[in-house]
């Protein structure tokens, strides 16, 4: 089932089941190629505990999911203005107060924790906010963008949230083996960032999946939405 809403443009998608359960975890997911369907599905066919999933798209993807402004890495593609701070106000204080209401008044469910998830630019987001906030306490990031500029001295700088339980980390094993040198360091940078997590005392995961960026992109997102829901 589905239920489907806009605020300022962004199109929001809230996936259910007739549960029984009174309580749910809700997953956040920031999606860029509109395949939220194809994750829900696939949770469904590898057995992931039950949930609610709220998809958000439309976004101005290089600047709602970038934490600074950093120039872009390819000739084909744009800058990276920054934004994420503002995004994250509207996702806070607009987009979850609406989603909280439909789960607990219109579904009738209690929500039992918010997971933050995403894929590529989104994935390193979902790392981002949880330095911005504490209303999430899972984080699933697949194929994060963690070759952005800057990011690992971010994160060894601040503190992330004290809510954060669990972190998802995976990869493609050809992800690195690129000419393009900024983006041959997401291997080295994400293992990196594991480790860091984990030595705080978070329960962390960095996972291997075959092939480059852009192959199994749904199931990527749902093996990881399946390891935080348990």
């Amino acid at each position: 089932m589905k239920e489907q809403f806009k605020i300022k443009n962004k199109i929001i998608n809230i996936y259910f089941n007739n549960s029984n359960l009174k309580e749910l975890p809700v997953v956040i997911l920031n999606n860029y190629s509109d395949n939220a369907e194809e994750v829900y599905n696939k949770c469904n066919d590898i057995n992931c505990n039950e949930f609610i999933l709220v998809s958000i798209s439309n976004l101005d993807w290089n600047n709602d999911m970038s934490p600074w402004y950093t120039e872009n890495i390819n000739n084909y593609d744009s800058n990276f203005l920054g934004k994420a701070d503002e995004y994250i106000d509207l996702l806070v204080n607009d987009i979850m107060q609406y989603v909280s209401n439909f789960i607990i008044n219109k579904l009738n469910k209690n929500i039992k924790y918010y997971t933050i998830a995403g894929y590529s630019l989104a994935g390193l987001f979902s790392v981002y906010i949880a330095y911005k906030t504490d209303l999430f306490k899972r984080i699933v990031s697949a194929s994060g963008s963690f070759w952005y500029p800057d990011f690992l001295e971010f994160v060894k700088e601040n503190n992330i949230s004290s809510n954060i339980e669990k972190i998802y980390f995976s990869l493609g094993n050809r992800e690195s083996k690129v000419k393009n040198k900024i983006l041959s360091e997401v291997e080295n940078n994400t293992k990196e960032l594991e480790k860091i997590y984990k030595d705080k005392g978070i329960n962390t995961v960095y996972i291997e999946n075959d092939g480059n960026h852009f192959q199994e992109v749904s199931l990527r997102i749902a093996k990881g939405i399946k390891w935080v829901l348990y």
